[in-house]
């Protein structure tokens, strides 16, 4: 167990060592903070310099002459006359934009000329004013209602449902489906490229030691299953440091700017229509509930609050399926990696290992829109799956024997792959000169 410890220690201390590790280690978090913050500022920014339109309203039918409500991005002066003289008024008036509605006594057509490209968000809201103003006309000519007594109508008759999870000890708790749902496929991604880069990390690791010949030294004082392993967990070790690193940084980077600028975050729902560019629907975040948990500031409390799941448990399921989805794959990458002269001729081997984790991406969507399916289900339970498949489903709440099952077969197969690779690292780790094949690799499994 020394031996292997001290392989660890060297694999560690070399890896953080090196100024790619020290770069990456402060350029990533600068680069999270900056791709969440720098789309709230500049959407603030739009906000702020967006120019407030001047609208001349040429209507025909003369229902909606002082019927326009104004606001901060549109103010309207009402005309009368041809509308081919006051288009020439855009040129030579402070008119940003001339609305020409058409006569007619069915649909309503109207026509917005204008010279220099208008806010996107200023016709929807315009069309929708034009809406309501026609839709409250035949509320009251139809059927002589008047416009107040339907809102007072539609607001007795609009049902609200909220989702309430029941444990079974009986207690309550709201739960938002679209937040676990965005909550968990972070998750999983993040896990997905954490075990491919960690992984990658050690093939080229191996390929290195095999290609300096530093490797025939080694084995010399060392078992190859004690140097597979001490590499393994090393470079594992490196990749959690760094993982740690990125989080924490991130974090007081975020609550820095916020405390140097706090007013930044307000507003939350307003700069999300703004970088989204068009007005939200109304069945979206309808509710007060909804509303009040993007505009808090506290994340960990709102997801401790929210989630089906405790944000502790998700953390401690996150890091363990790290771990054993890295250990595993590793273990594969570190048998290919000792099977082959350079990385190029490792892709014949690393894309049958791969595929399973590939796929479980590509079925991403199905697997956070139905969390407790039938596909959800066995591709949290399969070992090469189940890292990121578990780690989608786990926001939306998952029975605690189905996550015990997942643990225990992500370890059992750990164990065998650890087995499976140290059989073909022992032979391939000392091969030079020849291209083998899966079939040389059955071969070294059963020497």
């Amino acid at each position: 167990m020394n031996k292997v410890k001290l392989i660890i220690v060297r694999e560690y201390m070399t890896r953080v060592r090196k100024k790619s590790f020290i770069i990456m280690t402060i350029l990533a978090p600068i680069l999270m903070a900056a791709l969440i913050i720098t789309p709230v500022v500049i959407a603030k920014k739009t906000l702020e310099s967006q120019k407030q339109m001047n609208v001349l309203v040429v209507d025909d039918n003369d229902f909606f002459i002082n019927k326009l409500e104004e606001n901060t991005r549109a103010t309207f002066t009402y005309r009368s006359g041809e509308i081919s003289e006051f288009k020439k008024e855009l040129f030579t008036e402070n008119y940003d934009a001339v609305l020409h509605i058409v006569k007619s006594n069915s649909t309503l057509k109207a026509n917005l000329y204008f010279e220099k490209d208008p806010p996107s968000r200023f016709l929807p809201d315009l069309e929708s004013q034009l809406d309501k103003q026609l839709f409250d006309k035949l509320l009251m000519d139809t059927f002589n209602i008047q416009p107040k007594q339907f809102e007072m109508l539609k607001q007795t008759t609009q049902a609200h449902i909220t989702s309430i999870k029941i444990d079974e000890f009986g207690n309550e708790k709201t739960s938002f489906a679209w937040v676990s749902k965005i909550v968990g496929m972070v998750c999983g991604l993040i896990i997905y490229f954490f075990i491919f880069m960690c992984a990658q990390q050690v093939l080229r690791g191996v390929l290195e030691e095999k290609t300096n010949r530093i490797i025939e030294l080694l084995i010399s004082s060392i078992k190859p299953m004690q140097l597979m392993l001490g590499k393994i967990v090393g470079v594992a070790m490196v990749g959690l440091t760094q993982f740690v690193l990125w989080i924490v940084l991130t974090i007081i980077l975020i609550v820095g700017v916020q405390f140097a600028a706090p007013t930044l975050f307000s507003g939350s729902t307003e700069m999300v229509e703004a970088t989204l560019q068009t007005p939200m629907p109304e069945n979206t975040l309808d509710s007060i509930d909804a509303q009040q948990f993007i505009q808090q500031h506290n994340l960990f409390e709102q997801i401790q609050n929210y989630f089906n799941f405790s944000f502790t448990t998700l953390l401690l399921c996150f890091l363990f399926y790290f771990i054993f989805g890295y250990l595993i794959y590793a273990s594969l990458y570190a048998a290919v990696g000792s099977a082959v002269d350079a990385e190029t001729d490792s892709q014949q081997f690393l894309l049958p290992v791969t595929i399973p984790l590939i796929l479980t991406i590509m079925l991403i969507m199905p697997i956070s829109e139905s969390p407790n399916g039938s596909l959800a289900l066995w591709m949290s339970m399969i070992p090469l799956t189940s890292p990121v498949a578990m780690l989608i489903r786990l926001p939306s709440g998952v029975p605690l024997y189905e996550l015990v099952i997942s643990m225990s077969l992500c370890v059992l197969f750990f164990f065998f792959c650890v087995w499976l690779a140290a059989r073909i690292y022992r032979v391939g780790i000392l091969m030079y000169g020849k291209k083998n094949t899966w079939k040389d690799l059955g071969k070294w499994i059963w020497l």
